[in-house]
């Protein structure tokens, strides 16, 4: 089978609830999603006078993170907000083990989640005179990641 570029804009990303048999709720408003795979990795200097003045390193520890940003969803008349953006909103505020959230993400045709467990951080919401409303989410996974199966 050929491969073939994918869309980025096709990436999934959803958020759990937390309960012990979680509902995964979709982001909704994205313009983009970025993950990337060297946040928070930690090395150390192996570098010895037999290193003959070339530097060596070896990697300690690996950290990963995924970056949302998009447009500020509410209906104006009800003030009801997109569901994904308010659980992230909502987990963004505690503190200690229940800071940490569930979120997953794939491409569509892939037969596995990726799947972490991260605290998640909310940055600048708003815009300037003609701009929508921003809105953006990091999340940076705490210990390994794991995968599930897509049903």
């Amino acid at each position: 089978m050929a491969t073939r570029q994918i869309n980025a804009r096709d990436l999934i990303f959803e958020v759990s609830d937390m309960d012990a048999v979680p509902t995964w709720t979709g982001v909704g408003g994205l313009l983009s999603g970025t993950v990337s795979y060297n946040e928070n990795e930690e090395f150390a200097d192996t570098t010895v006078w037999d290193s003959e003045g070339y530097y060596g390193q070896e990697k300690m520890q690996l950290g990963a993170s995924l970056s949302l940003e998009g447009r500020f969803l509410q209906d104006p008349a009800t003030g009801v907000r997109d569901p994904g953006q308010e659980l992230v909103e909502a987990h963004a505020v505690l503190l200690g083990y229940d800071s940490q959230i569930d979120v997953r993400f794939r491409y569509p045709g892939s037969t596995t989640w990726k799947v972490w467990k991260a605290t998640v951080s909310v940055g600048e919401q708003g815009g300037g005179l003609n701009d929508k409303a921003s809105w953006n989410a990091e999340f940076v996974r705490c210990g390994a990641p794991s995968t599930e199966a897509v049903v």
